[in-house]
């Protein structure tokens, strides 16, 4: 009830609970060629002074932030500070804290004393407010991932960390940054000279990635996870550029493995919002049905791009960057630097956000679900229009809030209620 009152407030006001992703850190130690912090990028490596985040955390309880995560580079190069940080967090009064890994603690699982290690670490994960633990996984094929990220024997690993985590209380996400090696092999072949016109090429993209994304559901669920969330792909080149995104968050790159046109985006879409559902009775997947039809029809559909919620980056939604500990809109908008966050006045940010500029899944997905109820309380006729006109989108978001409810909210403390999901089946 109490959670149902904040919410109902903030939405009168024309608001979303506050979110905060600090990045911490831009230190990594795997190889990812889809990530700008890859150990092997050259450039200066930044960690926030433990004052700053201490600050960061008191500024954003008294804001009403409610969901924070920590993320990096690689946030558990740093146990011990982000153990300290997450608890003073939960202490302040914020209830939702999430951060992740790369899994990279999970190798050498065939060594002796790997359980009792892996043991202490998950203790100690679950002993803090932690509600959300994510592991990356980068593809449908084990051996594709483990040289992607040059994390040998990682996926054994996970498998068998995954019991014991469990048995602590904390059930970890995968989570799927997409990429052109979520595929495997198959990808490679994808060439738009191979093919006799674009839409064939595009079709034959769409199908090798639905199988890539039906194959990859089926490895997780099979390692044990329980939670499922999907990064969409970002990249910023030129035409970003031009369209007004700079790059502050690393977590991008301009190579090819992770640069996707605006039609083949569409199809990963498609591909994602006609695979999902077939996993959603055994897995508890985070990606929003609503959220990925949207997605999809501004990439296939730009003329339609109004009907697309605007982004509540830097209105509701707010990301510090780990080089200078300033607080952007998104990690993706560093030519809007609005200055340290203790400093901001929230309630000063007029709540008329219109940026669709970047698919960022941490602001746009919460954007477009809350959206209608946003829409509902101060626009009502013109709220009633939309899901009139659009009844494919309605029937996406009430499915998406009963099967949200369903999933308990993707608490990360809680293990899956397939009696509450089996009905998605």
């Amino acid at each position: 009830m109490l959670a149902t009152h904040i919410h109902l407030k903030s939405f009168l006001a024309n608001r979303i609970p506050p979110q905060l992703v600090i990045q911490f850190t831009n230190h990594c130690n795997a190889l990812c060629p889809q990530c700008g912090m890859r150990i092997t990028a050259k450039f200066k490596r930044s960690t926030l002074p433990r004052k700053t985040i201490m600050q960061i955390l008191d500024s954003a309880a008294a804001k009403g932030v409610k969901a924070l995560s920590f993320t990096g580079g690689e946030p558990l190069l740093f146990l011990d500070d982000l153990v300290d940080w997450m608890d003073y967090a939960g202490k302040a009064g914020i209830p939702f804290i999430r951060t992740g890994t790369n899994g990279f603690l999970l190798r050498r699982n065939g060594k002796p004393g790997f359980e009792d290690r892996i043991k202490r670490l998950a203790e100690r994960l679950a002993a803090t407010p932690l509600r959300n633990f994510w592991i990356s996984v980068d593809s449908a094929f084990p051996e594709v991932h483990e040289k992607m990220r040059g994390l040998k024997g990682v996926i054994a690993g996970i498998e068998k960390a995954l019991p014991i985590f469990h048995a602590a209380g904390l059930y970890p996400s995968a989570n799927l940054g997409i990429n052109r090696r979520v595929a495997g092999d198959a990808a490679r072949e994808l060439k738009p000279d191979r093919f006799a016109d674009a839409d064939r090429y595009l079709e034959a993209f769409y199908l090798c990635y639905r199988e890539a994304f039906d194959r990859f559901y089926r490895v997780v669920r099979d390692l044990g996870f329980t939670i499922v969330n999907t990064c969409y792909p970002m990249s910023i080149g030129e035409s970003e550029m031009a369209d007004g995104l700079n790059a502050v968050y690393a977590a991008t790159s301009e190579e090819d493995v992770v640069r996707f046109s605006s039609a083949e985006k569409a199809a990963l879409y498609k591909a994602l919002l006609e695979t999902i559902p077939k996993y959603r009775a055994e897995l508890r997947i985070f990606s929003p049905l609503s959220s990925l039809y949207m997605l999809y029809r501004q990439h296939s559909h730009p003329e339609n791009r109004g009907d697309i919620a605007g982004c509540r980056g830097g209105i509701d939604f707010f990301f510090i960057n780990a080089e200078n500990g300033d607080t952007y809109p998104c990690g993706y908008r560093g030519d809007d630097n609005l200055g340290r966050f203790h400093h901001l006045d929230l309630h000063s940010i007029k709540p008329d956000g219109d940026c669709r500029r970047c698919d960022w899944e941490c602001f746009r997905d919460p954007s477009e679900l809350c959206a209608p109820f946003l829409q509902a309380l101060r626009q009502p006729l013109a709220m009633s229009r939309k899901m009139h006109r659009d009844g494919a989108y309605l029937k996406y978001w009430i499915n998406d809030l009963r099967y949200y409810a369903a999933c308990d909210f993707f608490d990360g403390r809680k293990p899956m209620n397939a009696k509450k999901t089996k009905r998605f089946s």
